[in-house]
């Protein structure tokens, strides 16, 4: 705890800084503490060489009988060898030595627990050596006595949790951007590559403040590369001074002002650190953030490490969900954060590999395949059942060659015509929205075959029956090779490795239905492998699967339909079954009576090749590209009438692939259109939890419209949902439906249904203990709801401030935005705003504004506003944030428009403190908000001008922003058609109006018509504000007439 203390936790004067790494450390420790007493009974009754004291926020009515009151001081029962006790309390100071009792304290505070460990480590900066004096590293272990060996256990346990502090911290500060010289001078070069004198120009000039470049690529002092600095740029952008940057291996930053070596005071650092030069100049150039996305600019990543690598085969990214060995765990979590790629393929030539350990099987394209395929024919290979009739196809399969080249790079130079239609080039390139982690990668296997079991070795003989034997043989050792548990990785490794995956490919193609049914029924079970899933796209099944859907024979349509839906869940899978027109024969297979009340054989088989056509499509779906061959194949009126089927088995994948569609906008509307939200509704109602999952999931997605919400309310879906929320064990549908629910809030009288339905309670109490998608759509529909007063009740009396203050201290992003909106939307009332500030929320929003992510910001700066206006002391609360005023003024250098909007709503707040407004206008916050005057957003219109109201109340800041050049443009604000626009302006221009120069500023901009206008205004408050306005124009008319005219 002092190590860490020490190096990790953050300090500014002598204070905790606000910051989330010391958050998550004060929290570990707020949870050792709590559990020390039952973990280490005896060590917790060691009597400190010194008491811990600090000012709390305890009083003597917070204690138990089990300590003695006297008035309003506490004192335990038990005492050290000098009859001093062990806790007392003469508030506001607290004195405590041992672990015991302070373990009660922390329990006695209750949500103010990380408050008063907060405040005592602050006043106890060493608190380990207070516990066991100050020369306990030194101590004899020859000294046997009782308190001696305690001392000793004591160290130990506090040693182990400095041990688990550091590695917390250090896991945190290791996901920061790391800079090379390198990267550096790629930078600067693209910089350079958009200064000049045009209009287009983003910067007018960079330099290095050194010419001279050393050996490995820094220009900076050998004495300051020691510090991690690498070189020195001034730049000067088109809007602001010239910036003096530091770049370093940790990022970029500003500093006092280098130009030229051997200035020491002026390498300090002046700002935040940024991840690179970009992003830098972002957040310091409002020009440079605006014409930034119309210039071919683009910064590129590091370039490949390059590894040699013996025997590496390409590999794809992991498909989410497989397992790893803990060896190759702990291995791949640290190079997937370097998301770094390697390079060698077996003949040495570079090639690109994505971040794996693991071993996988290669990729070619159609054109390497049709090449490999023609030599492998005149080459010779092995055939399987030579005795009868192949199609010309088949001759081709021979061998798989695993040494092709990506298939992207190879298309970039050519385009050619695919099955499908349509360039290749198009077919190749997939949407952004799927991950990388949609890839997969296959495990990478020992070369010894000691520890295989005897199955291994049968199936290996059984796949020699299948290449060397006639039909009747062939057919035999389909039927014997099914009878082993092909689930097995023994089983399926064992088909892969002796070359039976060609076989079974092979016989595809042959005439023989018999054969090609049974082996579609073997590769359909180990196809549920990623291994043999990637090998079949390898050797070209996929093709030969999509030609058999357009077979006459029923059951063959279903096994190939099936095996498709399982093989097809990696990107490039789903990239061949659409190039070679496999989306438009699945939709195909849609086309079914499913809904009649008798069905005849035939038509039950149609029904099944239907359900096998569903699945696979659900495994396509999840491209983009896919979506959109799905709807122009006619796919959606077909899962339309296929969503009225009764059969649970039909359902699920339909509802599945409408569920993964529904992200597209083309989607949402065909799905209100074609009345399938009633479906939807009215299968929540079934005893199938998959099925409920994927509707619920469906309408979570469709919910984003408002005619899909009303329709949800007007089908009777509301209550169902609501329902659901008792299934608690099952998180994926918890998750669903908990979503569905966020977005149907966002109607009010969907809310007003779940006020009936009791939602909220049930709301409230999945705040602990859930996954983060389920509370982050959980915190949205309260946030939602909250919009509400009464139910801003409801969570206060359901105990639900307490979780969502909790909630704050995460890192999730989305569960960040949305938590810090319910937050806001509570602390709009007086009740509620007590119990945020007694759990130090409004610190915690406030820590919040140096997340990296805007989102984050302006939904923490939202929230802060109605903190401010409902605290009780809120000047003296906004004060005792260290460093808080700064940050909040900084930030209006964001280039986020939303970001702006809030913070100068919350600045509006602020500055009806005196005190406050003195400071920010100390840090600058009149020639800020002028900068952003001339902005177009009617929104920041708003806040901005409410703002300038409110800091025009000190000293010479009228003066100031009339300087500044922030008259006219607010007097433009004023043709805005949003009426809370003029209201805020008004207000603004009055109170600048009472400085002569800023009058003259708005007569010349023509402000007087306007507010004549608004001076008759419905708004008492425009009506006053304009009025006063025209009145101290005119007044000053009159005093330049009486001195003029005496």
């Amino acid at each position: 705890m002092g190590v860490a203390l020490t190096r990790a936790a953050q300090w500014t004067m002598g204070k905790l800084e606000v910051s989330p790494l010391n958050e998550a450390l004060l929290n570990d420790i707020v949870n050792f503490v709590e559990q020390f007493n039952s973990r280490h009974p005896q060590e917790a009754k060691l009597v400190f060489t010194e008491p811990l004291q600090w000012t709390t926020a305890l009083q003597a009515s917070d204690f138990t009988s089990e300590y003695e009151l006297s008035g309003s001081s506490v004192h335990s029962q038990d005492t050290d060898k000098d009859g001093c006790p062990l806790l007392q309390l003469i508030p506001p100071d607290i004195s405590v030595r041992s672990f015991s009792h302070l373990c009660k304290v922390v329990q006695l505070a209750n949500d103010s627990k990380l408050k008063e460990v907060w405040a005592c480590l602050e006043a106890n900066r060493e608190p380990v050596v207070k516990m066991l004096g100050p020369n306990f590293t030194t101590a004899e272990v020859s000294d046997s006595s009782p308190e001696a060996e305690f001392k000793v256990k004591l160290l130990l346990i506090l040693q182990q949790l400095d041990t688990q502090l550091l590695n917390s911290s250090i896991t945190q500060l290791s996901q920061k951007v790391r800079l090379s010289p390198a990267a550096v001078k790629r930078d600067v070069e693209l910089l350079k590559s958009v200064c000049g004198a045009g209009e287009k120009r983003l910067l007018k000039s960079v330099r290095y403040t050194s010419d001279y470049e050393f050996s490995n690529g820094c220009r900076s002092p050998p004495w300051r590369q020691a510090h991690g600095e690498i070189a020195y740029l001034i730049i000067e952008p088109c809007d602001t001074e010239p910036l003096f940057i530091t770049c370093s291996t940790a990022g970029v930053y500003l500093n006092s002002g280098i130009k030229q070596e051997g200035e020491e005071n002026a390498y300090e650092r002046k700002s935040d650190v940024y991840k690179d030069l970009v992003t830098l100049l972002k957040s310091k150039s409002l020009h440079f953030t605006e014409n930034i996305n119309e210039q071919d600019f683009v910064i590129h990543e590091e370039p490949p490490t390059t590894l040699k690598i013996p025997h590496v085969e390409a590999v794809d990214v992991e498909e989410r969900g497989q397992t790893l060995r803990s060896y190759e765990h702990q291995e791949k979590n640290v190079h997937e954060k370097a998301r770094q790629q390697l390079a060698l393929n077996k003949s040495g030539v570079a090639k690109k590999l994505e971040p794996s350990l693991k071993w996988n099987l290669g990729l070619t394209s159609p054109h390497e395949e049709a090449e490999e395929k023609k030599a492998r024919k005149n080459g010779g290979g092995e055939k399987a059942t030579e005795s009868w009739t192949k199609s010309p196809r088949s001759e081709s399969k021979k061998k798989a060659d695993f040494s092709g080249s990506p298939l992207p790079d190879r298309l970039s130079s050519q385009k050619t015509k695919s099955p499908g239609g349509g360039t290749a080039a198009e077919e190749f390139s997939e949407s952004s929205s799927e991950s990388e982690e949609d890839e997969e990668q296959s495990e990478r296997r020992g070369e010894s075959h000691t520890d295989l079991p005897s199955e291994y070795w049968q199936i290996q003989k059984l796949v020699k029956y299948l290449k060397g034997g006639n039909q009747t043989a062939t057919v035999i050792a389909l039927c014997c090779m099914r009878d082993f548990n092909l689930a097995q990785e023994t089983c399926q490794l064992a088909i892969r490795d002796v070359g039976g995956l060609e076989v079974l490919i092979n016989l595809l193609d042959t005439d023989e239905v018999k054969c090609k049914i049974g082996s579609l029924k073997i590769m359909k079970e180990i196809s549920r492998s990623s291994q043999i899933r990637r090998a079949i796209a390898n050797l070209g099944g996929l093709q030969t699967m999509v030609s058999i859907l357009d077979s006459p024979d029923k059951e063959l349509k279903c096994l190939a339909a099936e095996t498709i839906a399982n093989v097809a869940k990696f990107r490039r899978a789903r990239r061949t079954v659409r190039q070679y027109g496999g989306i438009k024969r699945l939709v195909e297979l849609l086309d079914c009576v499913p809904d009649s009340a008798m069905l005849s054989t035939e038509q039950e088989k149609d029904v099944e090749v239907a359900c096998c056509g569903a699945l696979a499509l659900w495994s396509c779906s999840k491209s983009t590209r896919n979506k959109e061959a799905i709807r122009k194949a006619g796919g959606i009126p077909l899962l339309a009438r296929l969503l009225k089927s009764p059969q649970k088995n039909m359902l699920i994948p339909v509802v599945g692939t409408l569920q993964e569609c529904a992200s597209e906008r083309s989607y949402r509307i065909a799905i209100q259109t074609e009345g399938m939200i009633e479906d939807l509704v009215k299968n929540l109602n079934c005893d199938n939890q998959e099925l409920q999952m994927h509707c619920a999931s469906a309408i979570f997605k469709c919910a984003e419209d408002k005619r899909t919400r009303d329709l949800v309310r007007q089908y009777e879906g509301l209550q169902p949902l609501v329902v659901l929320l008792n299934e608690a064990d099952n998180k994926q549908l918890l998750a669903a439906v908990t979503g569905a629910i966020w977005k149907c809030s966002m109607s009010m009288e969907n809310v007003v249904k779940f006020e009936e339905f009791k939602a909220l309670e049930r709301l409230v109490s999945l705040l602990t203990d859930q996954p983060e998608e389920v509370l982050v759509n959980v915190v949205g529909a309260l946030g939602e709801c909250a919009q509400r007063p009464a139910n801003r009740a409801t969570i206060r009396k359901s105990g639900g401030i307490p979780p969502l203050v909790s909630l704050l201290t995460g890192t999730n992003q989305a569960l960040l935005v949305n938590v810090t909106r319910a937050v806001g939307a509570c602390a709009t009332e007086s009740e509620n705003m007590m119990i945020i500030d007694r759990l130090d929320g409004v610190r915690l929003l406030w820590s919040l504004l140096k997340n990296p992510n805007p989102d984050v910001q302006a939904s923490a700066a939202w929230a802060i506003c109605p903190c401010i206006e409902n605290a009780k002391d809120a000047g003296e609360m906004v004060r005792s944030f260290v460093g808080g005023l700064e940050l909040i003024v900084n930030l209006l250098k964001s280039p986020n428009k939303e970001v702006l909007a809030s913070v100068c709503a919350a600045i509006a707040k602020i500055a009806k403190d005196e005190e406050n407004l003195a400071v920010i206008t100390d840090h600058g916050v009149v020639p800020m908000l002028s900068n952003l005057t001339n902005t177009a957003d009617d929104k920041l219109h708003r806040y901005l001008a409410e703002a300038v109201a409110r800091c025009c109340m000190w000293g010479s800041n009228r003066v100031a922003f009339g300087e500044a050049g922030a008259v006219a443009p607010l007097v433009r604000y004023l043709r805005s058609k949003d009426p809370s626009v003029h209201q805020a302006t008004a207000q603004a221009l009055f109170q600048l109006s009472k400085d002569p120069s800023n009058c003259i500023a708005m007569h010349e901009n023509g402000v007087v018509k306007l507010l004549l206008g608004m001076m008759g205004s419905t708004d008492e408050v425009l009506q006053e504000a304009a009025a006063g306005c025209v009145a101290n124009i005119r007044r000053l008319a009159l005093a330049n007439e009486k001195a003029k005219y005496g």
